[in-house]
């Protein structure tokens, strides 16, 4: 069973507190702690938090392809499916990064197979599809985890890095998916996760491309996921990982006041969770969902004084030159 707790307005403001201090964390371990489904419901909003575990599902024998498998998430994603006895195909544009990645997994036990991909070339896409429909089989879970990040205010981002933010953090999540989910919908079987970030749901200064591929890559999971539920296909599931700031590197010297910023091994564990229990929407922290549900009710006088007690930072080029922004 579960309880339901219906909140008024007047209760936001004092969950937004909670959310926004060190207390919040500990609260939400324990309450996903309890043994039963503890709910939280928002006037017209069907989400709902701190959710009993779900019976996970097996991914031993699933032809598994991870893009950016050659570092960060990506890498120990594979390293998760190794362990679960998945047969892997690794892509990444660095072919010494995926390689390592593929002897780490063959030690694991995994069948591997490595592809150097651009994940921003739409014709590599679809030929590297094809060539691994030979060589392995149709690929039955799918990762778009390949990214690209240039921090910098929109005057000192050049064109050619706005073109290859969106190429590969959106563009190439529509030709994989399209190039696999044939397949998947002849079987009615299938996995399609793809990798976004809270910069999918609240925008942050000085990454302008980034957020803008990110707010794209949550609406084409969501708009997918309705899409395979219209055609009648449950049996192809969909997950999106939702992470502030990760430590893989690729932000340099990232810091916040509120949001921890996270080791790669915290994010994967959450987000093999959530594929094993076909969770839709995967935020890592997992509260990080109720404070964006909150700040929906704010007014932008209180939500520009939170950005200013968040104070994020990071390397960034500000006027042609790398500051601290």
């Amino acid at each position: 069973g579960h309880c339901s707790f219906l909140l008024g307005p007047g209760a936001h403001e004092v969950l937004f507190v909670l959310s926004k201090v060190s207390v919040f964390p500990v609260l939400w371990k324990f309450c996903n702690q309890i043994p039963l489904a503890f709910k939280v419901t928002f006037p017209g909003d069907s989400r709902s938090f701190c959710q009993i575990s779900r019976r996970r599902k097996s991914v031993a024998g699933e032809i598994v392809l991870i893009t950016g498998a050659g570092h960060g998430i990506g890498r120990q994603t594979a390293y998760e499916f190794a362990q679960r006895k998945s047969r892997l195909v690794l892509w990444d544009i660095n072919k010494h990064g995926v390689e390592e990645t593929a002897a780490e997994c063959r030690k694991l036990g995994a069948t591997t197979h490595v592809f150097v991909v651009d994940c921003s070339n739409r014709e590599e896409i679809y030929s590297s599809v094809d060539q691994v429909k030979k060589e392995v089989g149709d690929v039955t879970i799918v990762v778009n985890n390949a990214g690209a990040i240039y921090p910098a205010d929109l005057l000192s981002t050049k064109d050619e890095e706005i073109t290859k933010t969106f190429e590969v953090n959106i563009l190439g999540h529509f030709w994989i998916t399209k190039a696999l989910l044939p397949s998947m919908i002849r079987r009615n079987h299938g996995h399609i996760v793809t990798v976004a970030s809270v910069c999918g749901h609240g925008v942050i200064p000085y990454l302008i491309p980034y957020c803008s591929s990110k707010f794209a890559a949550v609406g084409f999971h969501r708009a997918l996921t309705s899409e395979l539920e219209a055609l009648g296909k449950t049996g192809i599931k969909t997950s999106c990982l939702c992470p502030v700031f990760v430590n893989t590197g690729f932000t340099k010297n990232p810091s916040t006041r509120i949001w921890p910023v996270l080791e790669t091994e915290e994010v994967v564990r959450s987000l093999i969770d959530g594929i094993l229990t076909n969770k839709k929407m995967i935020f890592v922290p997992s509260y990080i969902n109720i404070s964006f549900a909150i700040e929906r009710f704010l007014p932008e006088r209180a939500l520009a004084a939170i950005n200013r007690v968040q104070d994020i930072q990071f390397e960034a080029v500000i006027g042609h030159k790398i500051k601290m922004k």
